[in-house]
């Protein structure tokens, strides 16, 4: 940064992130999807996970 090639570190660590060589153990970026095909195709569909929101009511105030 001395030098001035850079602005910041941000600058220093993206150009180091994009020089670096890729990982060949890397998975491929999935393509992004909703969450309701995210929960269906999970591994824990069907295990007879409750994800109801209990309903939380405000306290009891004195007034």
């Amino acid at each position: 940064m001395k030098s001035g090639a850079f602005q910041d570190v941000e600058d220093v660590l993206m150009h180091a992130l994009k020089s670096s060589p890729p990982d060949e153990h890397a998975q491929p970026s999935m393509a992004k999807e909703n969450l309701a095909q995210f929960l269906l195709e999970s591994p824990l569909r069907g295990s007879g996970l409750k994800l109801e929101r209990q309903k939380d009511y405000p306290r009891p105030r004195d007034l």
